[in-house]
């Protein structure tokens, strides 16, 4: 069976506790969260921290009490923080990056979302990237519509970059990607023109996560995402009891297709990221 890096969103900045009670807010219940989503699976944790009152946070002192804590209770997890720019400060979204996780997401375009304008300028996208490069951080490239390759492309050609990236497809956002095979399909001929050596995942968002992970699965993608971050529902009737019920949906489909669980070593490997000493 081929190795399958499952990632897991654990927070995001949109869910509250209101909307499902198992969104981990608070650094403690964020490393709880994902050990417990370790021990289920997964093998990347994608981070976003909240404030006290559960809105998007920047702030480096949490989000280096969540790296210290998975370093110390899911050994070799890769870490990724998110640069992403709902409710935060366009300042401030690479505060964090000194404490170099592993990965950092990077977004490389513009997008419109539901109620706001999520901006990616230029010379925002480059600050990041050089962050990202001065610190050791691999990114995770961010790709909410077609024309954001290329945005990634030209990173690569300006050195911001190297030549093997990893790349995730958001599919399902409204006014974003919609969620349709042949749309993955025509962004992977993409990728393979202007990145023949990426890897890459997929996100799909709300009821269309399972689907999406499906198609990743299908088309030997080599990580697929997961967690409460994109979906906080198990079925239209039930809501996920935590991160690590997700991770085991998403462990199950792999078994389909036979993929299973990379474990740290390997996912470090695939993703061409150091050992852990």
């Amino acid at each position: 069976m081929r190795p399958v890096v499952i990632a897991v969103a654990i927070t995001g900045s949109v869910p509250r506790k209101k909307d499902n009670p198992a969104i981990p807010v608070t650094v403690a219940e964020q490393i709880e969260s994902t050990h417990e989503a370790y021990e289920a699976g997964a093998t990347l944790v994608h981070l976003h921290v909240r404030n006290p009152d559960e809105s998007a946070s920047s702030d480096p002192a949490l989000f280096a009490g969540v790296l210290e804590g998975i370093r110390k209770h899911c050994p070799g997890m890769i870490v990724q923080f998110s640069t992403g720019g709902r409710g935060r400060d366009q300042s401030a979204r690479g505060a964090a990056l000194h404490h170099k996780p592993d990965m950092a997401s990077l977004a490389t375009g513009t997008v419109n979302f539901p109620t706001i304008i999520y901006e990616n300028a230029p010379a925002l996208v480059d600050q990041l990237a050089s962050s990202m490069k001065e610190n050791g951080i691999l990114p995770e490239i961010e790709i909410f519509d077609l024309s954001h390759l290329y945005g990634m492309k030209r990173l690569m050609d300006e050195g911001l970059l190297n030549d093997r990236p990893h790349v995730q497809f958001v599919m399902g956002i409204k006014n974003a990607l919609p969620v349709e095979a042949y749309l993955l399909d025509l962004l992977l001929s993409v990728l393979k023109r202007v990145a023949p050596n990426a890897t890459w995942t997929a996100a799909g968002i709300g009821r269309h996560q399972k689907d999406v992970i499906e198609w990743v699965l299908q088309r030997k993608g080599d990580a697929v995402r997961t967690g409460l971050e994109d979906n906080i529902r198990i079925d239209r009737d039930r809501l996920a009891a935590s991160n690590a019920e997700l991770v085991r949906v998403a462990v199950d489909l792999c078994g389909k297709y036979d993929a299973r669980p990379a474990t740290p070593a390997e996912a470090r490997s695939m993703l061409g990221l150091k050992p852990v000493a």
